[in-house]
């Protein structure tokens, strides 16, 4: 599992070999491991001598660190010059950067523009303006010489721990920012760099030893990614003897006479990611059609009897499927089943969700939830701030709720009401697509059948992650959502890594599925 946290955890693990006089060390490893990542990127493009290097310093330990890393590339036969934003920078690094042979150029608010189009056509701009301790964005001339920078978009830009702008603690975004295609950061992964927007602004993320890895590892992470080894560990997976029943069996309230393709594409999804069995719940018109693409499933009229988990309300619309919807809802919650809660279906949440009841908004059904809820306040909560903050607002729609909550984007947030909080981003933009999110919603449904009893019992696979039991539903959606994310890539890599639709998201899961499950055989102790 892949561990992130805020800046202030990170502090606080530097701090006993910053008191014990290990600063300058720490420095140096930082800037060493930058200065590495730095020429292993030019390297893949051209030689390293005479290649052109310019690092714009800020006045803190993040400017410090970036002037270092560019006296070791002096060191190593790159031109390096250094635009200082400050007038006074780290001395001992900006001494050092000078004695390796480096140009230095004093940013003013008259030269701002013009340093940008000097300095645009290196081969490499390293990002050392403000580090994980900065409070908003930049200002003055360092704005503008960013703001023109991003203008005339450099061929490759490394930004030194976390991209000048971007709060390490949340991910928001202080505009301008200079977008990174590799994001070099120390000891640990900030939690702002895998959470959107920050992480869309930070590229491909190296994370660099610097000796406070052993007390991170004894802190609770602010945010978890899970791997391909937890996948395979966490998959639900038939024993010999099983049978339909004991596989899963979900029970599906999608679809309306106006989104029939919704629940064509969630029960499919759910058959196609191992469960036993799909009950469907809905109009007449629509079974046809869900069981035309899946005759795998079943059409219920009333009743449909035994089911371990729900999926409610992807393309639901009109009172008829709304009323068997929260009927469905009413009898989960007395049988205490777990249920995802789509689209449609947000509407009927009850006045509190247990924490099997996961919610799967986008941003803007998320606002909308965020403003029904009774603590939220008088201040109206935006699409806009959601997507701004979203790591902030998912923990917040998961504490009201009492649910799981999984917030749809490029970046899927997975939170428990705890404040446990996951983070995947497996998939391609070319899934923003229509049926992309149903389909997520049938992997997930499909995946909580089949482990619904398991779940409950079993600590193995979620203890080894650390979780307490609470937080586990959490980390079964994280999975479903990875599975879906790695879904969508496989299946854009089929068409060249060009455009998809959701029916080949789906097609693609039990590859998916398959290919994590063995791989997990083959390395597992």
């Amino acid at each position: 599992m892949i561990s992130a946290f805020t800046g202030q955890q990170i502090r606080d693990a530097e701090q006993p070999l910053l008191d014990s006089g290990e600063g300058a060390v720490l420095m140096q490893r930082a800037a060493y491991g930058l200065a590495q990542a730095v020429a292993r990127e030019v390297k893949s493009r051209r030689r390293l001598s005479g290649a052109s290097v310019t690092v714009l310093a800020g006045k803190g330990n993040n400017g410090g660190d970036g002037l270092f890393a560019a006296a070791l590339l002096a060191g190593r036969g790159m031109r390096t010059t250094a635009v200082l934003a400050a007038a006074e920078v780290h001395s001992e690094a900006l001494a050092a950067f000078v004695a390796a042979g480096g140009r230095v150029v004093q940013l003013k608010a008259s030269n701002a523009e013009e340093l940008a189009v000097l300095f645009a056509g290196d081969d490499v701009i390293i990002d050392a303006l403000l580090g994980t301790g900065a409070r908003g964005g930049l200002r003055e001339a360092s704005a503008e010489l960013v703001a023109s920078l991003q203008e005339l978009r450099p061929r490759l830009v490394v930004a030194c721990d976390v991209p000048s702008g971007v709060d390490a603690n949340s991910g928001e975004v202080h505009w301008p920012v200079l977008e990174a295609h590799v994001t070099v950061t120390f000891g640990g992964i900030k939690a702002g760099l895998m959470s959107d927007p920050g992480e869309g602004c930070a590229g491909r993320v190296e994370l660099v030893p610097i000796g406070i890895e052993a007390s991170l590892e004894r802190r609770s992470p602010d945010l978890r990614r899970l791997t391909a080894a937890d996948l395979g560990a966490l998959l639900p997976r038939p024993g010999r003897r099983a049978h339909k029943y004991s596989r899963g069996v979900l029970g599906v309230v999608a679809g309306s006479a106006r989104f029939p393709g919704a629940a064509a594409l969630g029960v499919h999804a759910a058959a196609l990611a191992g469960v036993g069995m799909v009950r469907y719940l809905g109009p007449q018109s629509v079974a046809q059609l869900v069981l035309a693409r899946t005759p795998e499933a079943l059409w219920e009229t009333d009743d449909p009897g035994r089911v371990q988990a729900w999926l409610l309300g992807s393309g639901v619309d009109g009172e008829e499927q709304l009323q068997r919807a929260g009927d469905a809802g009413t009898s989960a919650l007395a049988k205490d089943l777990p249920v995802i809660v789509d689209a449609g279906a947000l509407s009927l949440l009850p006045e509190r969700c247990p924490a099997q009841w996961i919610l799967t908004p986008h941003a803007g059904e998320l606002a909308t939830l965020l403003n029904v809820f009774p603590s939220t306040g008088e201040v109206k909560v935006t699409r806009d701030d959601v997507e701004s903050r979203p790591l902030h607002y998912v923990r917040q729609a998961a504490e009201q709720s009492g649910a799981t909550v999984l917030l749809k984007g490029a970046t899927t947030l997975v939170s428990s009401p705890s404040g446990v909080v996951f983070s995947q981003s497996e998939g391609t933009a070319w899934m923003a697509t229509a049926g992309s999110g149903d389909v997520l919603a049938g992997v997930m449904g499909s995946l909580l059948a089949q482990a619904a009893e398991s779940i409950r019992d079993d600590d193995g696979a979620y203890a080894a992650l650390g979780l307490d039991p609470a937080d586990r539903w959490a980390a079964l959606a994280a999975a479903a959502a990875s599975v879906h994310g790695r879904a969508g890539a496989l299946a854009s890599a089929d068409f060249d890594g060009g455009p998809l639709t959701a029916s080949a998201i789906a097609e693609a899961v039990p590859r998916v599925i398959g290919s994590l499950s063995a791989e997990y055989d083959r390395t597992r102790p």
